[in-house]
């Protein structure tokens, strides 16, 4: 038990450290090529800080373990919304005022709704996975084409100033970026092997861990830069943060996953997991849409959407120990 335990502790510190090297290096490579800052943030940076769901997934799928990716990818989704949002919004108030996240916004809960509608059979087939990845490919276009038109949007102001930072050199990113991508890779296997080794100590199914443990870990990226993003007033970032990672989550990575291997779907799953991702995915949509070209989130909306998560993982690990 305890060598599992430390595979998982040891797996996540690794993640989360290795997902900000990744993210730097890419982040180098793109700015030497000339990449425009708006694209470096709705594509590399959403990635990036997805980086470990990717991994995490691909790789449980590898190894026949649907639920622990169906899992992660739902489980990262909620934990974003009312683990880190809730925080983040408790430490620094998140106010909203970016068009182009506004436009964002729908897509995101969209994107939701849809994957609900295709594993509702219990299965993501290898044909809803292609139908996942094409309205990504599109939704990501249609995001970064309009990035593109915005002028003077909040959010290309936040991410000149975030990519104004020191300039690391072609050579340093590049080794960052495969070093970085390595490492992901290592310890996921490991959390993974940590993870699944536990649920079967234990009786638990690995829908049940992806949903807690490793859906936790994977998401701690997002927890650093959204809490640093809040911190220097950069809310639209903040937010970005969290809008861009749940639908890399959605599309992307189970969309990958599912092409690789049709992912098996728990009935259990539909009937509590699912609804509370749409539920809060709908609840995100209105906090950030707001009234009149405003939406935020204070002190009060972050503590009631941590109490929620907090009673969510409670009700999760007592049930599951229960059976």
């Amino acid at each position: 038990m305890l060598i599992y335990l430390l595979a998982v502790i040891v797996g996540l510190a690794v993640l989360a450290w290795s997902s900000d090297r990744f993210v730097e290096g890419a982040v180098g490579v793109a700015r030497h090529l000339g990449v425009k800052p708006m694209v470096i943030g709705v594509v590399i940076l959403g990635f990036g800080t997805s980086a470990p769901e990717f991994l995490v997934s691909i790789l449980s799928v590898l190894e026949g373990s649907s639920g622990l990716a169906v899992g992660n990818v739902f489980g990262s989704n909620i934990a974003n919304i009312a683990f880190i949002l809730g925080v983040t919004a408790i430490v620094s108030p998140i106010f909203i005022q970016s068009e182009i996240l506004r436009k964002e916004l729908p897509i995101v809960l969209g994107s939701v709704i849809l994957v609900g509608a295709l594993v509702w059979d219990k299965e993501l087939s290898r044909m809803d996975a292609l139908i996942c990845v094409v309205v990504f490919g599109v939704a990501l276009g249609y995001i970064a084409f309009s990035g593109k038109k915005a002028e003077s949007d909040p959010l290309e102001s936040e991410l000149n100033n975030e990519l104004d930072g020191p300039n690391w050199s072609l050579v340093k990113s590049i080794f960052w970026l495969i070093v970085g991508f390595a490492l992901l890779a290592g310890s996921s296997r490991g959390l993974i092997w940590g993870a699944v080794n536990i649920a079967e100590l234990y009786g638990v199914s690995d829908l049940v861990i992806g949903l807690t443990i490793v859906a936790i870990g994977t998401s701690l990226p997002e927890l650093a830069s959204t809490i640093a993003a809040a911190r220097k007033g950069e809310h639209e970032m903040a937010f970005g943060n969290i809008l861009g990672s749940n639908l890399f989550n959605t599309l992307a990575v189970s969309g990958v996953a599912g092409l690789v291997r049709p992912l098996q779907v728990e009935s259990v799953f539909l009937t509590r997991d699912l609804p509370i991702n749409i539920g809060l995915t709908a609840v995100l949509f209105l906090l950030g849409w707001g009234r009149k070209s405003k939406g935020s989130i204070n002190r009060f909306e972050g503590a009631l959407l941590a109490i929620f998560f907090a009673s969510y993982m409670g009700y999760l690990v007592f049930n599951a120990l229960g059976e």
